[in-house]
């Protein structure tokens, strides 16, 4: 990793602030875009003095081919684009509004395809680079009905990335497309959802930030297409499509809480 020129959205905290940290750490170059520029310098501070803070709402299409033209100007190419930014919501879909979901669309969907169009003209001019899309449990399993516009949200980043991967396969072998899927997270997501929610980190086996962002720099070093952070998530999401029927398969666990024993 050392020497890569890494661009990571959403940078200001939990997943993009603890990658960002892990792969400077480890000789990368880094640019981070964010909102927050407060919290935004502070952990580029903590990346080193070759990080490339940019202030930057991923929801405007400008301001993301903006970022990838500073982060040209500065380091003269980019490697891997990080798609990382989003946000949660707290709404069932019987009471969702068109302003809930045009949100939900705004910031974990549109973000990642003005991500994406922003950067593969260079990565096909160079003939290689690396967009990975963080996604979600929430992105294949409907964990979380609470998480309706979210969980869309997350299935269209999906088919997105799956469909840009196949687009690109066969002209440009050397440009890699992937997706990580993270569980429950230890992070301010829950607080920062829309309508409010549960803190994210006072869920019981809330996965670490840090430990999220190793299981992405690992995806950077040894690049796969689809990717889960936590051990046997796949399996359940295998078992989940594989069933004959998925209603009665939402009436275990894990869609509901396991009956403690008698």
């Amino acid at each position: 990793m050392d020497g890569n020129v890494i661009v990571i959205t959403g940078a200001s905290g939990g997943i993009g602030a603890a990658l960002a940290e892990l792969v400077s750490g480890r000789g990368a170059r880094v640019a981070l875009l964010a909102r927050r520029e407060k919290e935004l310098h502070e952990v580029a501070t903590c990346c080193g003095p070759e990080a490339l803070p940019i202030v930057a709402d991923v929801t405007r299409r400008e301001d993301v081919q903006g970022a990838l033209a500073a982060s040209l100007a500065r380091f003269g190419h980019v490697d891997v684009w990080v798609n990382n930014a989003g946000q949660g919501i707290t709404r069932p879909v019987s009471e969702l509004t068109d302003e809930d979901f045009d949100e939900m669309m705004q910031v974990n969907v549109k973000s990642v395809l003005y991500g994406m169009q922003a950067v593969l003209p260079h990565f096909r001019e160079r003939g290689r680079g690396h967009i990975i899309n963080v996604s979600s449990m929430l992105g294949r399993l409907p964990f979380a009905i609470a998480r309706s516009a979210y969980s869309a949200a997350k299935h269209a980043i999906n088919s997105l990335t799956a469909n840009l991967r196949m687009e690109l396969r066969e002209k440009y072998p050397g440009i890699h497309v992937s997706s990580v899927h993270p569980g429950v997270v230890a992070t301010e997501f829950g607080v920062h959802a829309r309508h409010g929610g549960i803190d994210s980190r006072q869920m019981p086996g809330a996965q670490t930030a840090q430990e999220v962002a190793q299981v992405i720099a690992d995806v950077i070093e040894r690049p796969r297409a689809d990717v889960y952070t936590r051990p046997g998530a796949q399996q359940m999401v295998v078992a989940y499509y594989a069933a004959d029927d998925m209603g009665l398969a939402e009436q275990q666990p894990p869609f509901v809480p396991a009956r403690p024993p008698r």
